[in-house]
């Protein structure tokens, strides 16, 4: 790509955001406030879309059919970028191309996604390389080391004393996109399993599942390495969804080089995995709990891959060496308090927790609050018994209720 003449300046100014950024405390927050939207007193059911097909096809009907849905993404994410970054979304654009080159590692790994992210843009009348960013989201804020955008909250709970398999997370992300909550119902092809996906118009994926009883919920790690060839997040939640089989799954997930840190809690019918992914390495994480729980927030527990600025997040540092008291932190400590020893959780416990603010300042459930650039866009609950279900809210859990979804059998 032909470098922007700005290319320096931009590049000045975010190497000055990074260094603002480098240990992240709770209280931290960006000089210049995003555009927030706000608070709802009531919401919504979550917009639902039927899809089929698959690449160019899909994704122009997905195009097609969220058009203005789509355009106004477009509009709110430049507008966003403008407010936190104060610059130009063209320039900024410019500058964040220029360092991308994940298309190959697209093509390579998910050639139809690559050609569904095109039929979007074609679909939609869209530039591609502005639905191109849509569906970098981890890459972006990998980008621009933005770490105070992005809080989700995850946790796994595998089959036992009759229950079955649960996943399930506070997708938090940034504000423009409230009112966008979408959840894509992704018919099955004879190679592919049919999938209930959340996201918003224009993005392949934030989370979901499939009919077979897999399904994946996620989480950025800012601190690790990441790569500008590596295949981005969405990409790779696509591809888990489209697997059936355990074991093609867990090579794909631990040999597949990752784009950005990124947690990726499991379910894979029984069975719940946690895996922390870098650039280099790809670490399980379990706590060795009895209940056989996993959970996780936006820190590394096991993974020292780690960017050099980001060294006071090290899990191999002394426990008492560690911010404790910093946002991811405390989340975590709301999550192990509730998971690590229970023995019969349930879907209502699970939600209990997604709800929790132990701690006002820094709750697992994030609400829309001037001045902070986050919220919870969307709770997911999925259940992988035979058959599955989803159960999912538009907004903060605290605020919606969760509405329950399953596979047309039929």
């Amino acid at each position: 790509m032909k470098r922007n003449i700005l290319l320096p300046t931009i590049l000045t100014f975010l190497a000055a955001l990074v260094l603002g950024c480098k240990e992240h405390p709770a209280d931290n927050k960006m000089e210049i406030p995003p555009v927030v939207q706000e608070v709802e007193t009531r919401r919504p059911a979550i917009r639902e879309v039927t899809l089929s097909g698959s690449g160019y096809e899909l994704g122009l009907e997905h195009g097609r059919k969220l058009k203005d849905e789509i355009a106004a993404i477009v509009s709110r994410w430049k507008e966003n970028t403008k407010a936190s970054l104060n610059m130009d979304p063209e320039a900024v654009l410019d500058a964040f191309f220029d360092y991308a080159r994940f298309e190959e590692a697209i093509r390579k790994h998910t050639p139809d996604l690559y050609e569904e992210v095109r039929g979007i843009a074609e679909g939609s009348g869209q530039a591609f390389r502005d639905i191109l960013v849509l569906n970098l989201l981890d890459e972006f804020w990998v980008f621009i080391d933005n770490a105070s955008n992005h809080h989700c909250s995850d946790m796994g709970v595998p089959a036992q004393n009759g229950n079955p398999t649960y996943i399930a997370q506070n997708m938090d992300i940034e504000t423009y996109t409230d009112g966008y909550q979408t959840l894509i119902h992704l018919e099955g092809t004879p190679g592919r399993p049919a999938q209930m996906i959340l996201t918003h118009p224009g993005l392949i994926a934030l989370n979901g599942m499939n009919e077979t009883g897999i399904g994946v919920v996620v989480n950025t790690i800012m601190q690790l390495q990441s790569s500008p060839d590596g295949l981005p997040v969405a990409f790779v939640v696509r591809k888990i969804l489209s697997h059936t089989e355990e074991g093609a799954l867990l090579d794909f997930i631990q040999e597949v080089r990752h784009a950005s840190g990124q947690n990726y809690i499991l379910g894979i019918r029984e069975k719940v995995y946690d895996f922390e992914a870098s650039a280099n390495q790809v670490v399980r994480f379990d706590p060795k709990n009895p209940n056989g729980t996993v959970y996780h927030t936006n820190h590394p527990v096991v993974n020292n891959d780690l960017k050099p600025w980001h060294a006071p997040f090290d899990p191999d540092l002394d426990m008492e060496e560690l911010p404790l008291n910093s946002n991811s932190y405390l989340r975590f400590s709301a999550l192990e308090k509730r998971m690590k020893a229970g023995e019969n959780i349930t879907d209502a416990a699970i939600m209990e927790t997604l709800r929790s603010k132990d701690d006002p300042d820094n709750p697992v459930c994030q609400n829309i609050v001037q001045g902070k650039g986050g919220f919870t866009f969307a709770s997911t609950v999925m259940t992988l018994s035979d058959p599955p279900k989803l159960q999912v809210t538009s907004g903060p859990p605290d605020e919606a209720e969760y509405k329950e979804f399953t596979f047309d059998l039929n």
